[in-house]
């Protein structure tokens, strides 16, 4: 105890303001560490979820950005028209989201509306925990079936009715509770893999020809900004596309998903560069962590010699770097780890919709594993700074501190 005393107060505490320039450093390290390892499971989900669009034929949709919709000439009459085209000439997956609904719960948090036709929703891209499938063999005069969200099943379970003013057909509706969307079920974005939002506050809407006869042109315009259109050519999709330039005075660009993994890139750079930004900042730490020791030591070596004649061993001096070097470290994942909560947090208490999600303090899965990533790294640290501090302190000569 008093060698550990001493090491304290004499050796790792002599110049104090290094160490309180070490912790931030590695907490920078760390928290990049774990932004990398979460972007990197949200990608690898994300590029599991766009494989079941990545086939032959299979094309996405995206306004393109040199000759963008004209709001003014849209009518009603112009987006029922390119509809029509559509249900006529392909076979099209329609997926709409952000459509707020005045729709009240326990939570106070604002309901999304999410629209999708039955050709994507048979993808398989979302998973009920209760309940039933959707059914799109309904009239809007009638009962139209919904999925909820885990945050809305309390509130409406399976079976409640919700009248409402439905936002996209501008007339009265009774959306009827069919099933539950599993708990934390989220849509990955097209162009950004890593990019997901979570549906625990959405209702499910399945969308049939009626329902987008009767949709306003805002519905039709949003809804199309991610057409999906299955078994088709890039013949058939010029002439569409001409329709369109008809229509809206605008253009779409029809990609394949192997071609959106390829704007997808342009994300993974930023990625590149935030590892390179931590293995500068790994150098610096080592550089400063082990100074810092070699230093106090050599200036306390008269002290430090008369100890290791009174028992303490290198072994032992091993021990206690590890100590001291792991306490560091786990103070600074630990900062992470309460940043993470604290982000979580944010969106329960900010009640931002798509960004809900539910687990142990807020955090999913992927938060959870991405911690244990930076755990172990913040391990393969603490050994490389410890064994490289042996090595350089057995290099001192003990017999300076003998002379003294």
């Amino acid at each position: 105890m008093k060698n550990f005393s001493f090491f304290i107060r004499k050796i790792f505490l002599r110049r104090w303001i290094l160490i309180v320039t070490i912790i931030p450093f590695l907490f920078v390290a760390n928290y990049l560490v774990f932004i990398v390892a979460r972007s990197s499971m949200s990608t690898v989900q994300g590029y599991q979820e766009m494989q079941k669009l990545n086939q032959e034929g299979t094309y996405i949709g995206r306004e393109d950005a040199d000759h963008m919709i004209n709001f003014d000439i849209v009518t009603n009459e112009k987006m029922h028209d390119i509809y029509t085209y559509l249900d006529n000439h392909f076979r099209y997956g329609l997926y709409s989201d952000g459509t707020i609904a005045s729709i009240s719960n326990r939570y106070g948090i604002e309901v999304s509306l999410n629209y999708i036709n039955q050709d994507f929703y048979q993808q398989n891209l979302f998973g009920i925990s209760d309940g039933v499938d959707l059914s799109f063999d309904y009239s809007i005069k009638d009962k139209i079936p919904v999925l909820v969200g885990e945050g809305l099943r309390r509130d409406y379970p399976i079976g409640t009715e919700i009248r409402l003013k439905e936002p996209s057909l501008k007339r009265d509706v009774i959306f009827t509770v069919c099933g539950v969307l599993k708990k934390n079920t989220s849509h990955s974005n097209f162009y950004t893999l890593s990019s997901k939002k979570y549906y625990n506050f959405s209702i499910l809407v399945p969308v049939n020809k009626e329902f987008i006869q009767n949709a306003q042109r805002g519905f039709g315009v949003n809804a199309i900004m991610n057409l999906v259109i299955f078994d088709s050519t890039r013949e058939k999709l010029e002439k569409f596309n001409e329709l369109i330039q008809k229509n809206l005075e605008a253009r779409f660009k029809f990609s394949t998903q192997d071609e959106n993994y390829e704007f997808f890139n342009y994300y993974v750079a930023s990625l590149e560069i935030i590892f390179c930004i931590t293995f500068v900042i790994l150098i610096v730490v080592v550089a400063l962590s082990i100074w810092n020791t070699l230093a106090s030591i050599r200036l306390m070596i008269k002290d430090f010699s008369i100890h290791l004649f009174v028992g303490l061993s290198y072994s032992r001096l091993r021990l206690m770097l590890y100590g001291y070097i792991g306490l560091l470290l786990f103070v600074s994942w630990v900062a992470v780890f309460l940043c993470t909560i604290a982000d979580r947090y944010r969106a329960w208490a900010e009640k931002i919709t798509f960004f809900i999600t539910y687990g142990v303090f807020g955090l999913i899965g992927m938060d959870w594993l991405a911690l244990l990533v930076t755990m172990g790294f913040d391990i393969a640290l603490a050994v490389m700074i410890v064994e490289l501090m042996m090595r350089k302190i057995k290099k001192i000569p003990i017999s300076l501190g003998v002379m003294q």
